[in-house]
């Protein structure tokens, strides 16, 4: 089971090429400057079976991404999504407060399940502002960018990020890089 706080079940703007991004519930680092702080608590968003959660997934997709919160918290059900995700042939980039080697401890199989992991706290004082252009998708400077497998490279972590908007139950909701 996974504690999810929401999807975006088709995106461009959490990561390369056409995605799903995964919003899990619960953070214990909290972050200061953290751009969801609503889902620093353990309460809310819903469970999901990970079988569940991927059959409510778009069939064309390139992959997922599974933010937070932080989805180290929930390192069982993380694993088991990125293991699927991957079993059905999705790329699999996990964002995690936490530095790599801490990954491998906290979640082991799930490193070997990723193809993009974003590794360590993110720090607003230190803006992702690399040259000629920022890397996309990444918060701060400090964080980590590990390609584990040949599926992406730095090459396609250049450009400017983008923002999406959509109406979802009669509010506004807004996901992806707005800097």
């Amino acid at each position: 089971m996974l504690q999810v706080a929401h999807i975006v079940p088709r995106t461009n703007a959490e990561g390369p090429g056409l995605r799903a991004a995964i919003w899990t519930q619960g953070c214990t680092i909290r972050c200061p400057g953290c751009c969801n702080p609503e889902l620093f608590g353990r309460v809310g968003g819903r469970a999901y079976a990970v079988a569940d959660l991927l059959d409510e997934l778009p069939a064309v997709l390139d992959g997922i991404t599974v933010l937070g919160g932080e989805p180290l918290d929930q390192p069982e059900g993380t694993t088991e999504l990125a293991v699927a995700a991957k079993a059905r042939g999705l790329s699999v980039m996990v964002y995690s407060g936490y530095k790599r080697a801490d990954v491998d401890a906290r979640a082991p199989g799930l490193l070997a399940a990723t193809d993009v992991l974003v590794d360590g706290p993110f720090d607003g004082s230190l803006p992702e502002r690399g040259e000629p252009h920022p890397r996309r998708w990444i918060g701060s400077a400090n964080q980590g960018l590990h390609f584990l497998t040949g599926r992406y490279s730095l090459n396609d972590f250049w450009g400017p990020n983008t923002v999406e908007l959509r109406m979802v139950g009669g509010r506004v909701v807004v996901n992806g890089w707005p800097k």
